[in-house]
Parts: C-alpha cells; sequence; structure tokens
C-alpha cells in the first residue's frame, strides 16, 4: 500500500510557524516552504499542499498546534497525525527542516501509524476534562500546604478527623483564620460532631502564629476559587455528556466504584469505545499493559507502558483505590484481594485497572448494564436535568480576550 503513495508532504509544526516538505517517490523534486500558523498562513499552506497534489500529508502530535491545520485540511487530503515518540529520527541532525523531510520521507514509505483523531465536539469536552483534572490537582497542592501548615505549628486536626476539608474542618479552618473563639468554633459544628467538642476543646486552644494565619487564609481563598472553577467545569461536562450520551453514563455508572465525575471523564477521554477491536486493545491504548521485550523466545515483562491518555489511565487507576478501599461483596474487590496476596497492593490496583478498562469496553459496546456474580447491586443514580449554560455574547468574548491579553503579557516579577 505503501507504494501507492507517490507525493508526501511532512510537517514540522511549532506554536508560531510551520515548516513544510514535500516529497515524490521518483526523489527528482523536494519543495521545502515556511508558513506562519496563523489564519492566512494556514490557508497558504492548504493552497500550497493542493496546488502541489500531495497524497497525504503527515505531522506529530505536538501539543494542540496541530489542530487548526489538520481542521482546515482533513476534507480536502489524507492528513495522519502520528504520536510524536514514533516518529522521532534515530540518525540524523536535529533541525526543522530535517525534521519536516523526515516525516515527509516515513509518510511516503507509509511508516507513520495514524492516531485517533477526535471529532470537534469531542476535543473540545477534552480540553473542559483536562483543564478540570489540573485544576483539581492544583487544589490539592493547596490542600498539602496547609496540611505542611498545620503540622510546622504543631496543630495536629489530621488526629482527629480523617479529612480536614470536609465541613468540621472547613468550620476550624475558618475560626482560626477569622480569630473566632473556642466557644463559637464549636457551636458552629455540624450537628453529628457536637458530642465530641471537648475533643477538640484543647486542640483549638493551641495558639497558631499570625504568619500561619496569614498563608492559611490565602491558601483557603484560593480553594474557595478553585472549588468554584471546578464545580462550574463539571456543570459543563454534565450538561454534554447527558445530553449526547447517557446511556454510556449509566452503564458507566453501574460498576463498583465509578461515579458521575469518572463516567463523565472516562467518556470524554476516550471517545468511540468502537475503534477498539476488544477490551485488551483499549487497555493497550490507555498504557494499561505492560512492555514487552523477546529474545531468544524469551519473554520479559516491565512496567506498563503508560502510553495514551493520561487522564483516563489516572482515573481508572482512583477507581480501583475506591474498589479496593471503600466497596465490599462484589466481584472486582474479590478479584483485588485475590491478586494483592501474590502481587502486592500497587500491582494488584493497575490489574484491577486493567479489568476494569476491558469491563468497560465490554458493557459500552454490547449495550449491557454490569451485573455482579457476587450479588452485589448499586444504588440508583439519580440523574438531575442539565443546567444549559447560555451562549457568551461578543461583548463577554471581547472583554476574555483583552483581560487574557493583559495576563499573558504582564511581566512576572519573579523573574530576574
Amino acid at each position: 500500500m505503501a507504494d501507492d503513495i507517490q507525493k508526501s508532504c511532512g510537517l514540522d509544526i511549532h506554536k508560531k510557524f510551520v515548516i513544510a516538505t514535500v516529497l515524490t517517490r521518483r526523489k527528482t523534486m523536494k519543495i521545502q516552504k515556511r508558513f506562519e500558523r496563523d489564519d492566512d498562513g494556514i490557508l497558504s499552506l492548504k493552497n500550497f499542499v493542493l496546488a502541489e497534489k500531495c497524497e497525504v500529508v503527515a505531522c506529530e502530535s505536538t501539543n494542540d498546534f496541530w489542530m487548526p491545520i489538520y481542521d482546515a485540511m482533513c476534507d480536502h487530503v489524507t492528513v495522519i497525525v502520528g504520536n510524536a515518540r514514533d516518529i522521532k529520527g534515530q540518525t540524523h541532525k536535529k533541525t526543522d527542516k530535517v525534521d519536516s523531510e523526515y516525516i515527509a520521507l516515513l509518510a511516503l514509505n507509509g511508516m507513520i501509524k495514524p492516531s485517533r483523531v477526535f471529532s470537534r465536539d469531542f476535543r473540545q469536552i477534552r480540553s473542559h476534562v483536562r483543564l478540570r483534572h489540573k485544576l483539581v490537582k492544583k487544589r490539592t497542592d493547596l490542600k498539602n500546604i496547609i496540611h505542611s501548615i498545620l503540622s510546622s505549628e504543631q496543630f495536629n486536626l489530621r488526629s482527629k478527623l480523617t479529612d480536614i476539608f470536609g465541613k468540621t474542618g472547613k468550620t476550624i479552618l475558618e475560626g482560626i483564620i477569622k480569630g473566632l473563639p473556642v466557644d463559637t468554633i464549636i457551636k458552629k459544628f455540624p450537628t453529628c460532631m457536637i458530642g465530641k467538642a471537648e475533643e477538640f476543646k484543647e486542640l483549638l486552644e493551641r495558639e497558631i502564629s499570625q504568619d500561619a494565619i496569614f498563608r492559611l487564609k490565602e491558601c483557603m481563598n484560593c480553594i474557595f476559587q478553585l472549588d468554584k472553577s471546578i464545580k462550574i467545569l463539571e456543570t459543563r461536562i454534565y450538561e454534554w455528556t447527558s445530553t449526547n450520551h447517557k446511556d454510556k453514563m449509566k452503564k458507566l455508572i453501574s460498576i463498583p466504584g465509578i461515579g458521575k465525575t469518572s463516567a463523565m471523564t472516562l467518556i470524554a477521554e476516550i471517545g468511540d469505545f468502537k475503534d477498539f477491536s476488544d477490551g485488551d486493545k483499549l487497555s493497550s491504548w490507555l498504557g494499561l499493559v505492560p512492555n514487552v521485550y523477546q529474545s531468544a523466545n524469551k519473554f520479559y515483562n516491565s512496567r506498563i507502558t503508560k502510553r495514551g491518555s493520561k487522564v483516563a489511565r489516572w482515573i481508572l487507576i482512583q477507581v480501583a483505590h475506591v474498589i479496593a478501599s471503600k466497596t465490599k461483596n462484589n466481584a472486582l474487590r474479590a478479584f483485588f484481594d485475590r491478586k494483592k496476596a501474590t502481587i502486592g497492593y500497587n500491582k494488584a490496583i493497575v490489574a484491577l485497572a486493567h479489568k476494569l478498562a476491558r469491563i468497560i469496553w465490554h458493557l459500552i459496546v454490547n449495550d449491557e448494564i454490569y451485573e455482579d456474580n457476587v450479588g452485589f447491586k448499586k444504588k440508583n443514580i439519580k440523574f438531575t436535568p442539565p443546567i444549559y449554560h447560555n451562549s457568551i455574547s461578543v461583548d463577554e468574548c471581547i472583554t476574555i480576550i483583552f483581560q487574557a491579553n493583559a495576563v499573558l503579557t504582564q511581566k512576572d516579577p519573579d523573574r530576574i
């Protein structure tokens, strides 16, 4: 099939420009041009490719820089988006022009395996999911800082509460920041914690330095803003998934350990489950299978490949932790317990995530609800009607763009 390609174009895509190289099989011609990566430049690139009658255009999946180029040309010519790790050349001088020519040469000989390219609406919702994931990580970092501040002040709140960011924990932290008396803080405790007030009284009477309180206040303010942003993103993602993929949501939530957030994340990150011939292929795409090396009929397995969607792999690992620690009397927990006894906790978690990927593929492709052979039954989860957001007006768009530009152009005072 590679012999059928007579002319190819390789693109080395950067943030501000693109280097395009056209090669022919007869090696009688090589054309190389540079284009700006803006609207006019992409249009010129498209016209250049069509004028040269290239049969295939190839590029690396570098960040999201390839997306507008792919959208502009995918309806007119075959566009291959390859994994950068697979395309990387082994023995050549590293320059933009050489990279572009090398990609064109690989495409000419059919040596680039196309990556899965999602539709525009899936790419947009994946961006929402990944932004939410990053904000959650930032929030976790801030929570760890608060743990560190309290630990340095020997304010051992963690010894009294499993989660210091629950209702009781937030009441205590807010009371400390505002400088409220101990009795006033205790009166604001949830009803279920009133009986344990005496246990907290001695701890609350401990003095905390003003500098520590200042840092706690700033961290809590940031967490409050992040909570608000995360909630808005979750509402937007839920609106999309409940409208377009409600059946998939129901099937995924029927599995122990999977809730609305993890179901929405998996749907957005995996896309069309039918792109995979079986559950093992899906698990491989998620990077949950071991690296395999064979020599002289001997097989060596090492750590998992960690390829594919990092966010989908992360959420499956989190679901596996939930099943291992918070669920009982189900087949998945029994599977984990058996694996843990032989290979240890961490490897058993990965094995459970691999099993979950195969189960998810089977349920979605075969249109089935999860049934546990141990007798586990999940409570019915009610789907609240989605809250549809009004479209942003032109004036609001202009304001947002100006604000973003002001932030990007502002000099960093910490940079010398």
